[in-house]
């Protein structure tokens, strides 16, 4: 099954330029800049989602929509029905922006992605509560540093991941299934701390898979200005995706709960 919004899954018009490894594409200005407007949007959003989430978990609202229960494990969170909402709110943003962008001006675009960001920090703020301060800034570094490298690789390498593609995407979902089931029926540590490891590798490769792919849909929008500031936007989601992903899962594997 090819990926639809993948250029390098389709053979299009561009012919070669939607290629990887192309050494002129290295020293491109225009793809330099594109990459740049991604990560700071990436970065900008992942800085917003932190504070909300530090100064909602400080906040008398946390409780409203969180209640603290302590266990044998740590500290847990049972959501109330405000508490799904802000949980599930992430999930709504992604949605409408994923199957809306092509139908939303550049600076619609930009405020859902900054709104999702807001929601995003509302529902990671129970990682503040969960989790103690040092193993959350310990896993975050870590991450960051895994990150940049990841990410490096994906542009620079000459080889085409996109096959890989498939195979993250379907093992996400499978990821998802198999927490669903320990969730419900198993309720097993070993298997959450398998989840976690495998969550860790799938989400680093995704990270690699999606720079390159934003890398190659530069070359299928260039020259159309409204085109390259959407997919800058959507490919700094897939990049935050990406890394809130790994982040939560490596927390997970290796954080000290409170």
């Amino acid at each position: 099954m090819q990926n639809q919004f993948d250029p390098r899954t389709r053979t299009t018009g561009f012919g070669p330029a939607v290629s990887v490894g192309v050494p002129s594409a290295a020293r491109d200005a225009g793809l330099r800049s594109y990459m740049l407007k991604v990560y700071n949007y990436m970065a900008s959003g992942v800085l917003l989602t932190g504070i909300v989430a530090l100064l909602f978990s400080q906040s008398p609202f946390f409780t409203a929509a969180f209640n603290v229960i302590q266990t044998p494990q740590g500290t847990a969170l049972s959501p109330s029905l405000l508490g799904w909402v802000i949980t599930f709110a992430p999930l709504i943003f992604v949605l409408i922006m994923s199957f809306g962008q092509a139908r939303m001006q550049t600076a619609t675009l930009q405020m859902m992605f900054w709104g999702f960001a807001v929601a995003m920090g509302l529902s990671m703020s129970t990682v503040f509560v969960a989790y103690t301060g040092v193993s959350i800034a310990q896993t975050f570094f870590a991450v960051a540093a895994a990150f940049a490298g990841l990410s490096l690789w994906g542009y620079t390498t000459k080889k085409d991941l996109s096959g890989f593609g498939t195979f993250l995407i379907m093992g996400v979902w499978g990821l998802l299934a198999a927490m669903a089931i320990n969730l419900i029926f198993l309720r097993s540590v070993t298997f959450d701390l398998a989840i976690s490891a495998i969550g860790v590798l799938l989400f680093a490769g995704l990270t690699a898979y999606d720079t390159q792919k934003i890398k190659s849909i530069y070359f299928a929008v260039a020259g159309h200005g409204e085109a390259l500031a959407k997919t800058a936007i959507m490919g700094a989601l897939n990049l935050y995706l990406d890394f809130i992903n790994m982040f939560l899962f490596l927390l997970r594997f290796m954080g000290d709960r409170r």
